[in-house]
């Protein structure tokens, strides 16, 4: 599965490490405003996003595959 991911912010996002070690592919280096990214996701999950605002240092996106509860 592949999710886009919109940087509408104005402000540079930066990718957080777990996005990959919970196993979505994609680019790691920062997303630049009105720039989109894709993130792929292991089959048969869907994203799970969490945005932080660090202030001064910036903004920051985890995105985790998640599995639908039975």
């Amino acid at each position: 599965m592949k999710f886009i991911y919109f940087n509408d912010t104005g402000r540079k996002v930066n990718v957080h490490p777990a996005t990959f070690s919970h196993g979505c592919k994609g680019l790691s280096d920062p997303i630049k405003p009105l720039e989109q990214r894709v993130f792929e996701l292991p089959e048969g999950t869907f994203p799970w996003v969490k945005m932080w605002d660090y202030g001064e240092i910036g903004l920051s996106i985890l995105v985790s595959p998640m599995v639908e509860a039975e």
